[in-house]
């Protein structure tokens, strides 16, 4: 079996000041469509994880982001991608919120209740529940 180089991905976990987050969902078309997850997307050449991040964001949600927060990185091997993704926490952006590629939004608290939640973002309502205290809520369904 060959190695796959892994894809790195900026990934937004927005936290609004109730200390909800935002998840959306993936668009129709996609590997996963559906499938609830935290928006970003790959780097491309050259970027860093913040300007991929302020980039998706503005491209799928119409948002500007304020400064990201390097979070936690998690490598997740999915049947189509071995993935690295670089969590960062944003709590300012500027603008309305538009869905430009059809998907849905949701703001969460734990336990979530949107599902099915991607497996890629299963770790982080788990760090989410270890930060706020939440014992075994890690997930709708």
């Amino acid at each position: 079996m060959s190695e796959r180089e892994p894809v790195a991905v900026a990934v937004g976990v927005l936290i609004d000041p109730e200390g909800r987050f935002l998840l959306t969902s993936r668009p129709h078309g996609k590997v996963y469509a559906g499938y609830w997850e935290f928006p970003g997307g790959k780097l491309e050449a050259g970027e860093s994880v913040e300007q991929a991040l302020r980039r998706e964001l503005h491209e799928e949600l119409g948002v500007t982001i304020g400064p990201a927060h390097p979070w936690k990185v998690e490598m997740h091997d999915y049947p189509h991608a071995l993935v690295r993704l670089h969590f960062c926490k944003v709590y300012q952006w500027s603008g309305d919120f538009e869905m430009r590629e059809q998907q849905a939004m949701a703001w969460q608290t734990l336990p979530v209740e949107v599902a099915p939640v991607l497996p890629g973002t299963l770790p982080v309502l788990r760090w989410f529940a270890e930060e706020r205290g939440f014992e075994g809520a890690t997930h709708a369904g």
